[in-house]
């Protein structure tokens, strides 16, 4: 079959849906490729670029819909494009169901197949497609990049000569794919990041990333992940205002704020109130990723950068993945490119659309003349955190005193048995073997014994550098295999090579590793 993409119609829009890359692997699934004349300009990628990869060059827009059997694009389709949809082409495209139910039921009468991609399940096979994440993951970046570039200090703290700088306060709200891309690059640059999000179990991954999570004093139980498609459930009456007498606590203290809070085919909620915004610093800033949908601010104008009388700017852009356009474009034609490996299983161009699998029927919107939309439940859980454990029943000092005496006479027992049988062993070993090998074979066995118990109470977050360090320094044996490699036996020769090789692999892989441990943590 033949797949297009044509130049996006959206005002300012630079992405495209199709890369020369992702162009030649769709060609090795038997696919042929064509693309409208300048469709990837804007985002880098000339003419010339897709007819090297093999892709036909459409002049308009006109010949690439009638040309086309599979039409991939990043925006919703506009009226005009409405109209060029034929009955058996497939549409590939965000496309609101709920916002755009009109040309959704238009698409299902022409008999046409429309795949929304912000529709993709959130599930762990489908997260190569998942068009939503990608683009979130630029977007939480993007959003810092902007804060910095409307912010009138560093983010990162300094002291010079001309005294000293204090580092920027971020605060981060809602801990999803484009939150998590802000406290990274936040935390890279230097800041004091927080982060708060209506799921505590994600506060091991915003630590995990050198932010400090805001905690409420609030108890609400939580629907997992499983249960909301991967997003944060809708709070309680309650809850919110809880977490809003926090966001006034933090109000005056921190420097930008990021919001991130969204959740598909809903309004955006209002997180970040007028007052809290009269609140801030002269010189502050906010980035409110949910724009498109109302915001998160009270304040935020969809599309503007606003400042208010005390000196707030307040940015509403609603186009941060288009303003990375090349790393945008790149992210989603990868997407579509994998949801086009599942709709051609045999690689043969010939399209499978099987309404039976969970992650095309997730996605599909319109098919086969009727609307698809809403589609059930996933027959397979969406990526969530474990579910939570029951707090151990608190035992009384005399059950505490019991249990520790059964512990500690099952251990005393357990070693004992070790014992008998190494000693047993041993004996074993020492009536057949002379007297200068067992010297060498109890400072050994010693040797094993005491690295066992010294390596077993250190922390198992430390057991990698340490593993790879002592390999490294215990490959000294690398000499006695030196010696031994000139033996007239050929036995002994062979097995002083094979003991040089693999301890000069633990010399050398053992510090590589440490080395590459330790960059972890080092700023780059």
């Amino acid at each position: 079959m033949k797949i297009g993409t044509p130049k996006e119609t959206f005002e300012g829009e630079a992405r495209v849906a199709m890369t020369p890359d992702s162009a030649a692997q769709l060609l090795k699934l038997g696919h042929e490729c064509v693309i409208e004349t300048g469709a990837g300009a804007m985002a880098g990628f000339a003419d010339a670029d897709y007819k090297a990869a093999g892709v036909e060059v459409a002049k308009t827009a006109a010949a690439l819909w009638k040309a086309a059997d599979v039409v991939a694009k990043v925006r919703v389709p506009s009226d005009a494009e409405m109209k060029r949809l034929r009955d058996g082409q497939t549409l590939i495209s965000f496309f609101s169901p709920v916002a755009d139910e009109s040309k959704m039921q238009a698409a299902a009468k022409k008999g046409a197949t429309v795949v929304a991609m912000e529709m993709i399940p959130r599930i762990s096979r489908a997260q190569k497609m998942d068009a939503l994440s990608s683009m979130a993951n630029i977007a939480g970046y993007r959003a810092v990049i902007e804060a910095g570039n409307n912010f009138g200090r560093f983010f990162t703290g300094q002291i010079t000569a001309a005294g000293k700088v204090p580092p920027a306060k971020v605060l981060v709200v809602g801990a999803g794919v484009a939150g998590l891309a802000a406290i990274g690059t936040s935390t890279s640059l230097g800041a004091i990041t927080y982060a708060f999000d209506v799921r505590p179990e994600v506060a091991e991954q915003v630590e995990s990333m050198g932010a400090e999570f805001v905690y409420l004093d609030f108890e609400e139980e939580q629907q997992d992940g499983a249960s909301t498609g991967g997003y944060a459930s809708v709070s309680s009456p309650e809850f919110r205002e809880a977490q809003l007498a926090k966001f006034r606590e933090l109000a005056p203290e921190v420097d930008i704020v990021i919001t991130t809070a969204l959740i598909p085919n809903r309004e955006a909620p209002e997180l970040w109130t007028e007052d809290m915004v009269k609140s801030m610093k002269p010189g502050s800033v906010i980035v409110d990723l949910a724009a498109e949908k109302g915001g998160n601010c009270k304040l935020t104008v969809a599309d503007e950068k606003i400042v208010t009388d005390n000196g707030v700017t307040i940015i509403g852009y609603t186009d941060f993945p288009s303003r990375m356009a090349t790393q945008a474009s790149s992210l989603y034609a990868t997407n579509i490119r994998h949801l086009m490996t599942d709709l051609t299983p045999e690689k043969d161009g010939v399209i499978n659309h099987d309404m039976e699998d969970d992650v095309i029927r997730g996605a599909t919107i319109a098919h086969a003349k009727e609307v698809t939309f809403p589609p059930p439940p996933p027959k397979v859980a969406a990526i969530a955190a474990a579910p939570k454990k029951e707090a151990p029943k608190e035992l009384t000092a005399e059950e505490k005193r019991e249990k520790e005496l059964v512990e500690f006479k099952n251990q005393t027992r357990n070693q004992v048995g070790l014992l008998a049988i190494g000693g047993g062993l041993l004996l074993a070993v020492g009536l057949v073997a002379p007297a200068s090998f067992m010297q060498h074979f109890i400072v050994f066995i010693l040797s094993v014994f005491i690295g066992f118990q010294v390596i077993w109470n250190v922390a198992h977050s430390l057991h990698t550098p340490l593993m790879a360090v002592t390999n490294a320094i215990s490959s000294i044996i690398i000499l006695g295999a030196i010696i031994q490699i000139g033996s007239s036996s050929l036995l002994i020769t062979l097995l002083a090579a094979l003991a040089v090789f693999m301890a000069a692999v633990n010399i050398f892989g053992g510090f590589l590793v440490t080395r590459r441990m330790l960059a972890m943590f080092q700023k780059s």
